[in-house]
């Protein structure tokens, strides 16, 4: 009998030993991860309906905020841009635009991103509908094969976008990274019969429009803004024909209108129909009633609603209009129905009519390019100053830097365990400079030990910077973060860039 009580006390005590390891266990998770504040006005949970672009998710009929569950994946594929060419874009969702995303004011988000094994970069996303550090940004850099998680609440109602804000931010949004999030009213919108889901976004590529193959991404180009295409749902075409959208006569049709840019401002317009409603930038409040063209901002939206009238086939178009008829910006919206003979008869009459003849062009077009090669000129015979000293160098370095390497390799030089590696007090860099220096230029794959530790990745190359720009990041880097070494100069650079053989352009754009 002894032993039995002695048996059961050993059990208690180990029971008792064992809750307490596991709440002091639970109370160390919480100081790791910082307690969660409780939404008292959160009723449920429930996970978010996406859909590809043009269709959108059903409005929302419930009377209450609740948690709303997204999850979207990135993943870098190669689409079709035009007939015969194709592109290697990175996308939300598997789609140019990303998938749409339909939530209701006052629900909270717990948004989880996740970047396909497959990709070659990390990519993070910026939601214009958050208010909190970089949209999300600053909580989602996630690297291939990784996923992250972030929550949020709509507190804002509106359309809004949102795209990757990794660096370089103007090339992932040039490749395709951007979508539209719905936060709609608590009362929610006016019904509608139809609603679509369309985006604009400006294209760079190194072949002219209409050149087929794979087709890379051109950095002079979207520096200079001289998009190669610009289009509605990521291709030419995509809203053409079969992929038309549609309405009936008498029906009301909305349009969810965004512009991922990353350059262009978008002068939309649909020929043959006029806006009964306009919600200028996104906003949920009717800013202007009977709109021919409304205006959609890089990196913004609109919202636009008619009624359709009259049967036929009507032109979407960016009305700049060299856009839509030589670079792609067209789409259709085909209405079937019955005739309205009182709104539109159709053509009535074809006679014929002789006017004044035009007179010819004369010497006008012979005049154009004198200044262009001029300012060449000009600008060969002003040598640049190539004396800049070390401190300098360091200076204008640091811009560069902040500009197109901090995002993966943080601000204190530091990377990320096991992904990307280190810049502070490395000793891979500081034993060859010029090494250091062809990896900016050309990239780096596979295996490096750096500081006693291997990492297995991927650096894209950054040829597109000037000789200028990779002397004076290098230099930045190679003397900050533990780092002391001597200047590159830009003939260095130049010297290096023109013995390797030629590289690939951004080869996983």
């Amino acid at each position: 009998m002894k032993k039995k009580t002695q048996i059961i006390r050993i059990v208690i005590a180990l029971c008792a030993m064992w809750i307490t390891g596991a709440a002091l266990a639970a109370e160390s998770e919480v100081k790791k991860t910082g307690p969660k504040a409780v939404d008292p006005t959160i009723q449920g949970e429930e996970n978010a309906v996406l859909t590809q672009p043009p269709f959108v998710p059903p409005p929302i009929k419930r009377s209450h905020a609740t948690k709303i569950i997204v999850r979207l994946e990135v993943k870098e594929m190669v689409k079709k841009m035009a007939d015969g060419v194709e592109y290697l874009f990175w996308t939300f969702g598997g789609d140019v635009p990303g998938s749409f995303i339909r939530i209701r004011e006052g629900d909270l988000v717990e948004f989880h991103l996740a970047n396909h094994p497959s990709s070659k970069m990390p990519h993070n996303i910026d939601l214009h509908a958050v208010t909190g550090p970089g949209g999300g940004a600053a909580s989602s850099f996630t690297a291939p094969g990784h996923e992250s998680q972030f929550t949020f609440k709509a507190i804002n109602p509106g359309l809004y976008v949102y795209h990757c804000a990794t660096a370089p931010v103007g090339m992932h949004v040039a490749n395709g990274m951007y979508g539209l999030i719905l936060v709609e009213p608590k009362d929610g919108m006016p019904k509608v019969d139809k609603e679509y889901y369309l985006m604009q976004g400006d294209f760079y590529t190194a072949g002219k429009y209409g050149e087929e193959g794979l087709q890379m991404f051109d950095q002079s180009k979207a520096v200079d803004e001289r998009p190669t295409y610009v289009v509605f749902n990521g291709s030419v075409g995509a809203l053409v024909g079969d992929k038309a959208i549609t309405a009936s006569v008498g029906e009301t049709v909305r349009l969810y209108v965004g512009n991922g840019g990353p350059n262009l401002v978008s002068s939309f317009h649909v020929i043959g129909e006029i806006f009964d409603k306009v919600y200028a930038e996104g906003g949920i409040k009717i800013s202007q009633e009977q709109v021919q063209t409304t205006l959609v901002p890089a990196g913004g939206s609109a919202i636009v609603e008619f009624k359709t009238e009259v049967p036929g086939t009507y032109i979407l178009v960016d009305h700049s209009l060299f856009r839509a008829f030589n670079k792609g910006a067209l789409g259709m919206l085909k209405v079937s129905g019955p005739e309205n003979l009182i709104v539109y008869s159709g053509k009535e009459v074809d006679a014929v009519y002789l006017g004044r003849q035009a007179q010819a062009g004369s010497e006008a077009e012979k005049q154009v390019a004198a200044l262009q090669a001029q300012m060449k000129e000009a600008i060969k015979s002003d040598p640049k100053i190539s004396g800049l000293t070390k401190d300098i160098q360091i200076a204008k370095g640091k811009g560069v830097f902040m500009q197109t390497c901090f995002v993966c390799h943080q601000l204190n030089g530091e990377g990320i365990p096991g992904q990307i590696p280190p810049l502070a007090k490395s000793d891979y860099m500081m034993a060859d400079r010029f090494r250091a220096v062809r990896n900016i230029l050309f990239g780096q794959t596979g295996e490096v030990v750096v500081n006693g530790k291997t990492y297995n990745g991927t650096m894209i190359p950054l040829n597109y910077l000037s000789d200028e720009d990779v002397a004076n990041v290098a230099t930045y880097v190679m003397n900050n973060f533990g780092n002391s070494g001597d200047a590159v100069k830009p003939e260095e650079v130049r010297r290096i860039r023109s013995e390797a053989p030629a590289p690939v352009v951004n080869s996983f754009e």
